[in-house]
């Protein structure tokens, strides 16, 4: 087991309606290289770097958490493990933490598109597939929470055709006219999944567009990062018509006067690293978009400073990033955006000094967890 001394005490009750709601978003790096490798590694109990991510869960203590890169399995054998075998049992000193709801939804990475995506004369994953994965679910995620979660109200936008994006980005050239036809926006899934707050609903907006790299001159991965980040934008702006269409083949707004949350890992920084001139903009300067708190630490700041590097020339503040990159350095891509109508008491990314209580857990991942306190009937 990890050796920390708790920081946090025992969960908070969730039902005062007035009582701040601590909103997260954490990429976990908890995928496998197989189909079930993820289950099977959590059945047992033990294994090191679930109990690293359930420690900085357990410290951080979120109310609404969602875990980019947990695979998809369709019997919930991997989700139903962590929760048992490690957020459910003390890792660290801390308290267990139960999730009695939650939302798993299906994505598009390693779903074959059943024509040649890149041109090299095969059709096989993860080049030809849908959103980049070696088998259906790799680098899915999971919405896990302490309330009520509404899953008859859930808006999906998994299955969208990228070409009916109004001026879209894709590539010219770069795609075939079959391939154009039957490519989606969304790399994994956009859902809006409606919570019960104390009776009143608030929307997460979970997604995580592809990183904006391992492509070439065409810039597919990026253009397809600005058009996934713009689906949040253009659901929150009712002057933006015809899109975006839902599973349901339906184009949906979120209506004026209802609480959100836009979260996720965005794979795109405000100044610095590969996405396109202002992609994150889209969201982080949205009239409905609340960016009066921006979460920060203390370690990111440590950590850019002792790395140097591309971190030397970042125009972003370092103390805002979320990710620890080799190249292009240190990135704010992990995102926890409340609604205007939603007051934002509080926020922080969980990245110790060196020498600090839970250094030695953030390695788990590349990407830190993120958080914002919400007082969520405070208008």
């Amino acid at each position: 087991m990890l050796g920390c001394a708790s920081t946090r005490s025992a969960d908070r009750v969730p039902d005062a309606p007035t009582r701040s709601v601590r909103f997260a978003t954490f990429n976990a790096a908890m995928y496998g290289d197989r189909p079930g490798a993820l289950a099977a590694e959590l059945a047992s109990g033990g294994s090191e770097r679930a109990e690293k991510v359930a420690a900085i869960i357990q410290r951080v203590r979120p109310d609404v958490l969602l875990i980019n890169e947990f695979d998809y399995d369709g019997r919930g054998n991997a989700l139903r493990a962590f929760r048992e075998r490690y957020l459910e049992r003390s890792i660290a000193g801390d308290e267990p933490i139960t999730y009695p709801y939650v939302f798993v939804p299906r994505v598009n990475t390693g779903l074959l598109a059943g024509v040649d995506l890149n041109g090299d004369g095969k059709i096989e994953a993860p080049a030809d597939a849908l959103g980049f994965g070696r088998f259906e679910g790799q680098f899915g995620m999971v919405l896990l929470s302490r309330y009520p979660i509404r899953s008859d109200r859930v808006r999906s936008f998994r299955l969208m055709f990228w070409r009916d994006v109004p001026g879209a980005k894709m590539p010219t050239g770069y795609y075939s006219p079959p391939a154009q036809l039957v490519m989606r926006l969304s790399s994994k899934t956009h859902a809006d999944v409606p919570i019960d707050i104390g009776g009143r609903t608030v929307h997460t907006l979970i997604s995580h567009p592809t990183p904006p790299v391992f492509d070439g001159e065409e810039n597919r991965n990026g253009r397809r990062n600005h058009d996934e980040i713009r689906l949040w934008s253009a659901y929150l702006s009712p002057d933006e018509s015809g899109w975006p269409i839902n599973d349901m083949g339906r184009v949906t707004k979120l209506a004026e006067g209802e609480a959100f949350v836009v979260m996720g890992d965005l794979n795109a920084d405000p100044l610095d690293g590969d996405s396109m001139p202002g992609a994150v903009q889209q969201l982080l300067d949205h009239p409905r978009v609340n960016g009066a708190i921006t979460p920060t630490s203390a370690g990111a700041v440590a950590d850019a400073e002792q790395e140097g590097g591309p971190n030397e020339t970042h125009r972003s503040d370092p103390a805002a990033d979320t990710a620890d990159f080799d190249e292009p350095g240190n990135l704010r891509v992990d995102y926890v955006l409340p609604s205007v109508n939603l007051k934002a008491v509080g926020a922080g990314v969980f990245w110790p000094e060196p020498g600090e209580p839970g250094g030695a857990w953030i390695g788990v991942s590349d990407h830190r967890l993120v958080w914002v306190d919400i007082e969520v009937n405070a208008e």
